[in-house]
């Protein structure tokens, strides 16, 4: 059951890897792409959402009401400011990438991905839902908070693309769910192929302005690369925390609500007012957002005492 996923999972991060060394290398014909990432992000964004429901979101919401505010508030608000913090304390260079990742809307394949380790997936659905439907102020309202005094960016230009890119999909999804339910079924069966094109379109168009910049400084990779894996082990043990007294199954919930962001949203937003950096730690984020699966998946086991 476990090995089509394994296979998309290699195959997406062969996609991503690949296509982000061809926009380095390449970066001539990979800047014919350069103004599709918006539309390839809405379009992702689109095909993800045709497996969610909203009418389903609100019985979950009904069981988990205090719960999903706190956490919301946590993840949206607190968390990022915090690490933020921290980050700009001992490597200032990726502040912003730990503000961006750590306060962006939880990904809607959380889910999914919840499901494979038994989390309590009700829960990380109404988070997806509710996270998509504020992060697109609260990630501006945050970001002109921490660098008011650095960079001077439009904050309603910030409202406008995050907008723009999450509810419209979401809109043309319940239009496309209410008048023709026919096409569903055919579009999330082809889903996967479309999604892995989209995603290298989006990383062809984003990086190729980025190419001098790695090229001169390779070692970038590496760090962001760490920076990833470290704000991963975080968003690990932070979810496990603030679920502490509660079951294994919202334990495990909490990890993934932190954990499985959108990364991709923040590789397309941050290369449109930020860069290079925030956009390349980013998609090195690829790495753990599908490894998380396996310590969490040891961790659902050893404290139910399953084989």
């Amino acid at each position: 059951m476990q090995l089509p996923f394994l296979v998309n999972d290699i195959l997406l991060v062969i996609v991503i890897f690949s296509s982000m060394a061809i926009a380095i290398i390449y970066p001539d014909f990979s800047s014919l792409f350069q103004t599709l990432p918006i539309y390839c992000l809405m379009a992702n964004f689109f095909l993800s959402f045709l497996s969610i429901e909203l009418i389903s979101v609100w019985d979950a919401l009904k069981g988990h009401s205090r719960q999903i505010m706190m956490f919301t508030i946590m993840k949206l608000l607190i968390l990022p400011i915090i690490l933020f913090s921290i980050f700009n304390y001992f490597a200032p260079a990726y502040a912003l990438s730990a503000l961006l990742l750590t306060g962006v809307s939880t990904g809607v394949v959380a889910p999914f991905i919840s499901n494979m380790v038994k989390g309590n997936s009700s829960l990380v659905l109404v988070v997806v839902v509710i996270t998509s439907a504020l992060a697109p102020f609260t990630l501006p309202a945050l970001i002109r908070i921490v660098t008011v005094s650095h960079v001077e960016i439009s904050f309603f230009g910030m409202i406008r693309m995050l907008a723009l890119v999450i509810f419209v999909p979401i809109l043309a999804v319940e239009a496309l769910r209410r008048l023709t339910p026919g096409l569903l079924a055919p579009l999330m069966k082809r889903q996967f192929p479309i999604s892995l094109a989209l995603f290298a379109v989006i990383n062809l168009g984003v990086f190729c302005r980025y190419a001098p910049f790695f090229k001169k400084e390779p070692h970038i990779i590496i760090m962001a690369t760490v920076v990833a894996i470290v704000l991963s082990v975080i968003y690990y043990v932070i979810g496990i925390f603030f679920f502490r007294k509660s079951s294994v199954e919202n334990q495990v919930a909490g990890t993934i609500m932190l954990g499985n962001m959108n990364y991709v949203l923040v590789i397309v937003f941050s290369s449109q007012f930020f860069g290079p950096v925030e956009p390349l730690v980013a998609a090195m984020y690829v790495i753990p957002f599908f490894g998380l699966v396996i310590p969490l998946r040891y961790y659902y086991q050893r404290k139910t005492k399953t084989v």
